[in-house]
C-alpha cells in the first residue's frame, strides 16, 4: 500500500513545498518589488542586497516550478534550503526557533526542500520519467 501512494505522496508534497516558494518569490518581484525587496534585504544586513534580491526571488519562482514538476530536484532542493538557511542567518534566527518571527517555519521547508531533492521526487517526477525513458532506450554504437 505504501509503495503505491509514494509516487502521490511525494507529488502533493513537491506541488505544497513548490506553490510555496513561488508564492514567495512572486512577493517579491510583484508586491513588494524588487526595489522593496532590496531595501528589506539590505536593512537585515544581506550583502549584495541588489544582487541578492532578484537572485532570490528569481530562485524561489524558478525552484518552484521545478520542484512541482519535479526536475533537477538534487540541485534545485540544496539551493532552496540554502537559501532558507540564509533566510535563518540573517531574518528568523534571532526570533528563536518558534513564536512570533521565528524560525521554525523557514527550517521546516529547508528540510522538505532536502527530502524531496534526494527522494528523486517520486514516479511522477520529470526527473524519475526522464531516467525511466533513457533507461529504456537501446544503446547505439
Amino acid at each position: 500500500m505504501a509503495d503505491q501512494a509514494r509516487p502521490v505522496v511525494l507529488l502533493l508534497a513537491r506541488i505544497a513545498i513548490g506553490v510555496i516558494f513561488l508564492v514567495h518569490g512572486y512577493q517579491k518581484f510583484v508586491t513588494n518589488g524588487i526595489a522593496g525587496t532590496t531595501k528589506f534585504f539590505d536593512s537585515v544586513g544581506i550583502p549584495l542586497a541588489g544582487v541578492a534580491a532578484p537572485a532570490v526571488a528569481t530562485l524561489e519562482i524558478v525552484g518552484g516550478l521545478a520542484l512541482i514538476v519535479g526536475a533537477a530536484l538534487p540541485v534545485v532542493g540544496t539551493l532552496l534550503a540554502l537559501n532558507m538557511i540564509g533566510a535563518i542567518v540573517f531574518v528568523h534566527g534571532a526570533n528563536g526557533l518558534a513564536g512570533e518571527g521565528g524560525y521554525e517555519f523557514v527550517l521546516a521547508l529547508a528540510a522538505a526542500c532536502l527530502a524531496i531533492g534526494f527522494t528523486g521526487g517520486g514516479a511522477l517526477a520529470l526527473d524519475g520519467m526522464l531516467a525511466r525513458r533513457r533507461s529504456t532506450v537501446p544503446a547505439t554504437a
